[in-house]
Order: structure tokens, then sequence, then C-alpha cells
């Protein structure tokens, strides 16, 4: 699986309509019992919400990030942000379905997220934050290019907005690619 055209999949920024449908999304990726169908649960860390509709719509509406929708046979699939935040572009909100994890498609969608930022804002690197206790996580973004900084960001505990922390020593990894420069 190397394009998106060889898995079928359609790119396309999300819309307010969207949102019901992202959300339900994000939380199936994360959070309760949906969530353990796939591999990136956070159901044993975090109880309560991942994201709500008004957090969805703040990226959607921002005007220097965009929400990635993938869809397959016109179902939404997928989806991440993308912040074009100076020199580099922060890489967000990223879900799979639970079904269909494990069969590839993070790695076509995160590539065609890198590329995107690249070729549309010019950035030489993606930044994204995760969870440091998410070991395999993380080492599957190491596999795709990323390097752990060790740059960390306390979890906004009492927040409910982010779920609810089962443990008490959760915080951010900050993790960089550089991308890729076109041919000199």
């Amino acid at each position: 699986m190397d394009t998106a055209a060889a898995t079928g999949l359609t790119f396309r920024d999300a819309t307010d309509a969207d949102v019901d449908a992202l959300v339900a999304l994000i939380e199936s990726a994360y959070r309760g019992d949906s969530s353990r169908t796939g591999w990136t649960t956070e159901a044993d860390i975090l109880e309560g919400q991942r994201t709500d509709p008004e957090g969805v719509l703040a990226v959607i509406k921002s005007p220097n990030s965009r929400l990635l929708t993938v869809e397959r046979d016109g179902t939404v699939v997928a989806c991440c942000q993308l912040e074009h935040r100076g020199d580099h572009a922060y890489f967000g909100m990223f879900a799979v379905s639970p079904a269909l994890q494990g069969g590839g498609l993070g790695k076509v969608i995160i590539a065609e997220a890198e590329r995107h930022a690249h070729e549309t804002w010019g950035v030489a690197e993606m930044h994204m934050t995760v969870i440091s206790a998410r070991e395999d996580l993380i080492a599957w973004y190491e596999r795709r290019g990323y390097r752990r900084t060790g740059k960390m960001t306390p979890f906004p505990y009492g927040d409910e907005r982010f779920g609810i922390p089962q443990r008490d020593d959760l915080q951010f990894e900050l993790l960089v690619k550089p991308l890729a420069r076109p041919a000199e």
C-alpha cells in the first residue's frame, strides 16, 4: 500500500457537516470498549472524552489549520489535523477507524499529511505530541521517521475536555520528523 489511489482513499478538508462523524471516529479510536478493537486505544489510561464537537469545529474553522478527512467508498474512515506553525507543521487529532487499524492505512495517511504540509506550507519539519506512556504508539511513529526529543509538556489534569486520567504520570512528549527537501 503505497498510494492513496491503491487504497481507494479520498482526502479532503473537513466541513461543518463532518463534525459529528469525526467526533464519533476519534472517540471510537481512542476511548471506550469500541477502541479496544484497534491498537490505538487509550482506554486503559484515560476515560471520558477525547474530543468534542466544539474542539473539532475549532480546528475546521482555524485559518492556519485543516482537518484532513479521509474517506473510502463515501464513508469517513480516518482524519488528522495539520496546523501551520511557522517553520513547521503540527500533526494531531489522528484517528483511523478501529476496524481498519493494522492494515497499513495509517502509513498512507501520515505520508499524505507530510507531503501536503511540505508542499503547501514549505515547512521543513512535522511536530506532534504523544502521551509518553504510549510506548507502542511512539514506536510506530519512530518507524515512520519521527524522533523522540525528550521535551515534555504536562497533561491537562483537571480539564475533562481531554479525558479523565487513570494514572498520575501522564505527560506529552514532542516527536519531530524532518520533511523531504526538494532536489536542488
